[in-house]
Order: structure tokens, then sequence, then C-alpha cells
């Protein structure tokens, strides 16, 4: 029999088309591809090389040489008094000019007292630094008798010899002032008695 409607062992007629539901985030961030695993750091470059002297001296009394050749650029100079540092750790003076730095020979002192205030009782040293004068170190040179005396204690627990230039050792000489019980340094109004001074036993 035929008719309108399905003839028999034909297929039911479709239903309506469902649409695919979207993905969720977490779908998608299931199907984000991971990165690739980390590769080790890379070694670390090796450090300057050691420090060693490269023929440049400062001399007792001052001088720059460089390979028994004086220095006599002023403005070279004055940059080689200003680079000059030390180096607690590996117990070397260096100067340091820009990102330059070179191991230094030193026949006495690597710092000179180049002026004294003593109203303050302060240094100016060839290094542009001022710091206060310890009158407890002062000591004579066991070369030629200039004045010494320690700075830079905060680099060294003794501090640093440092060498009063002629000029600075007159000014330093004109605050000595007598009295009935010996001589006195005068220094920002504080009398600091003047003993028999020897000679600096680390210089």
């Amino acid at each position: 029999m035929t008719g309108a409607g399905a003839r028999e062992g034909s297929d039911p007629p479709a239903g309506p088309r469902r649409e695919p539901e979207p993905a969720s985030p977490r779908d998608d961030a299931s199907r984000t591809p991971r990165p690739p695993p980390r590769e080790d750091a890379p070694p670390r470059a090796p450090g300057p090389p050691p420090l060693r002297p490269f023929g440049l001296v400062l001399h007792r009394d001052g001088r720059w040489t460089h390979e028994g050749q004086p220095i006599l650029h002023p403005r070279l100079r004055a940059a080689f008094d200003r680079g000059v540092r030390w180096l607690p750790d590996e117990r070397k003076y260096v100067v340091q000019l820009g990102r330059f730095r070179g191991e230094i020979e030193v026949e006495e002192a690597a710092f000179f007292v180049r002026a004294v205030d003593a109203a303050r009782g302060e240094l100016a040293l060839s290094d542009g630094s001022r710091e206060p004068l310890d009158p407890a170190t002062l000591a004579t040179s066991p070369h030629d008798g200039a004045l010494l005396c320690r700075v830079k204690r905060d680099l060294a627990p003794g501090g640093l010899p440092a060498r009063f230039t002629h000029a600075a050792q007159a000014e330093l000489l004109a605050s000595v002032e007598d009295d009935p019980d010996g001589p006195h340094l005068l220094l920002a109004n504080t009398r600091h008695a003047v003993f028999r001074m020897g000679s600096d036993p680390a210089v």
C-alpha cells in the first residue's frame, strides 16, 4: 500500500541538526602547545685575569714612571693620583681609569697629604678625598725622615701609609705650639701632645 506516509523499511526522518558546542577556555588551554623544556643556563664567562704589574711605579717622592720612563704629562699624572685604589682582598694597589684597572708598584706610600686644614683637623689627600688626621699615627719615613701618617682605615685595620708633601708638612708643623709641659699639636681646637716620632714599621 502506497501513500504519503513513510515506506516500510525506510530510514526515519532526521531530526533538527545540532550545532557543535563552542570549546571552553579550559579545552583551548589543554590544546595550547607547551613550551619546550628550559635548557640549562650557559656557563658564566670567566672573570678578569689576575692582576699583575705592568710597569707603572709610584715613587716615594710622588713621581710616576712607566717601565723606567717618567710620566711628565700633568693631566695624566693627576689622573693616576686620583685613580689609586687599594684592594683589600687582593692586598694590592691599582690604578683605576674608567674600565681599565692595572696593578701598580708602590715604593713607600700610595697616598700623599697635599694640604692640612688645622682648623678642622683634616687632610687633603692625593686621590681627592679628605679625612681627619689621627695624630697618634704620625711617624717618619725610614728613607728620608719625611712625615707619614695612616689613612683609609675603612680599607685596612691599621690604615694605609700616606706621605706628607713638603708644603703639607710645613702646614702641620706650623700648628705645633711650645708649652711649658712640652710641644703640642693644635688641631680642631684640640691639643695633642707631640712625642718623639719613630719610623713607620709598615713602610
